[in-house]
């Protein structure tokens, strides 16, 4: 590995960085408002603005404020309350031209969004509600109270080139349930001191998915371990072997409860990225242990955050 690199955080990189986010957001958002009528994939968004799929929607809601599926519908039911307000078409021509699947959802949306049914707001009735609606769990109850700068300064970020590593992992479906990833790890540590490799080599967990995309009960999350080029592994067993390409990360570190993981990550996504000279890889963050005999602590976590990387384009 690489020795890091010095970020430059000088206004005018992040004035610039901050700007090229945001045309290419604002790709996908014109993107939206001229295919309204259609069905747009997360995939197909991504890549108008050309993010990774794997990291469009973090960046998305760090840059709008709103998740892609609460932009996308808000744009819909707003384009379908000036239809009702200001044309005779049908409530049935209405949803079709506003991309929704049928009469009943755009209803059903509609009076989650505004309150008020269709027919009710075109015969008269008053919106209640104007504001976009949040889908989910308040993520915000894990942010710790810190300002910006006190982020900056308590998460500072490096940049390191990881080389090509080959893993042994625990894949765990549904990681969101009581216990299961704790289990894996503890799986995991059993199995690396069994194979001697556990005060030798490095455990990190990967998530598979966004979890503020992916249903929870879908939700993929690994626990990892780095092994040498050449161990072998029983095939029978419930470890798995894959090797990850070499890559650079931008990493940084946490000393602390879970509620500061979160704010931790939620700062590398939503603050350091969107201001930096870098955008995100279509690889997988890491959440790497520094202390091995403390992985299944989880009152007290000791972890680099790393989230890949490359150089921002302009397109």
């Amino acid at each position: 590995m690489s020795g890091p690199d010095k970020f430059d955080y000088s206004a005018h990189t992040v004035n610039k960085s901050n700007e090229i986010y945001r045309s290419r957001i604002n790709r996908a958002i014109d993107y939206v408002n001229n295919n309204v009528n259609k069905s747009i994939s997360l995939e197909e968004l991504a890549a108008v603005a050309y993010f990774s799929p794997f990291h469009f929607h973090r960046i998305f809601v760090a840059v709008t404020g709103e998740t892609v599926n609460n932009f996308t519908n808000r744009i819909r039911n707003e384009k379908a309350a000036r239809l009702l307000k200001f044309s005779k078409k049908s409530i049935s021509e209405i949803s079709m031209e506003c991309g929704f699947s049928s009469t009943s959802t755009l209803s059903r949306l509609f009076k989650q969004y505004f309150e008020i049914s269709p027919s009710e707001y075109r015969n008269g009735g008053k919106i209640k509600n104007s504001k976009i609606r949040k889908e989910l769990v308040g993520t915000s109850n894990y942010h710790c109270n810190l300002t910006a700068e006190e982020l900056k300064s308590k998460f500072p970020v490096e940049i390191r080139q990881f080389p090509e590593r080959r893993i042994a992992y625990i894949r765990v479906v549904d990681a969101f349930r009581e216990g299961v990833v704790l289990n894996a790890f503890a799986d995991m540590v059993s199995w690396a001191k069994r194979v001697n490799l556990f005060h030798s080599e490095t455990i990190f967990g990967m998530s598979m998915d966004d979890p503020e995309v992916t249903p929870k009960e879908k939700y993929r999350y690994e626990v990892c371990i780095t092994i040498p080029e050449n161990f072998k592994i029983d095939p029978d067993g419930t470890i798995e072997t894959t090797t990850l390409p070499k890559c650079k990360y931008a990493v940084t570190s946490v000393s602390g409860d879970f509620n500061l993981v979160v704010a931790a990550t939620n700062y590398l996504f939503d603050h350091w990225l969107i201001n930096s000279s870098y955008e995100s890889e279509p690889q997988h963050g890491l959440e790497v242990f520094l202390d091995n005999e403390n992985v299944c602590n989880w009152d007290h976590f000791d972890l680099q955050l790393c989230i890949p990387v490359t150089a921002l384009k302009e397109y």
